[in-house]
């Protein structure tokens, strides 16, 4: 995957249709379908930059159990994972 274009040619971008040129003529360096994302982020949220790339996305979601996973191991020391998300599922739905 590669890394998000540079600030400058994406502030150069929206400066030239902010000036009054089409999304197509101003996307010289970069594809047409990415001005267009762009101009729309711009305009609809406001959002000059891009959005930060890779990082964690999903731990947010156990790390709201992890008092209940510490004090399921700390209680039976052998569980093993399939039994915490046994006990997760059944007893939180999560």
């Amino acid at each position: 995957m590669t890394g998000a274009l540079s600030h400058d040619l994406r502030s150069r971008v929206l400066a030239v249709v902010d000036g009054g040129m089409s999304r197509r003529s101003a996307a010289d360096r970069v594809g047409i379908a990415t001005a267009i994302r762009w101009v729309r982020a711009w305009r609809d949220e406001g959002r000059p930059t891009s959005l930060p790339m890779g990082g964690d996305v999903r731990s947010h979601s156990i790390e709201a159990f992890r008092d209940l996973i510490l004090e399921a191991i700390k209680t039976r020391k052998d569980i093993t994972l399939a039994e915490l998300a046994e006990m997760l599922r059944r007893d939180h739905g999560a």
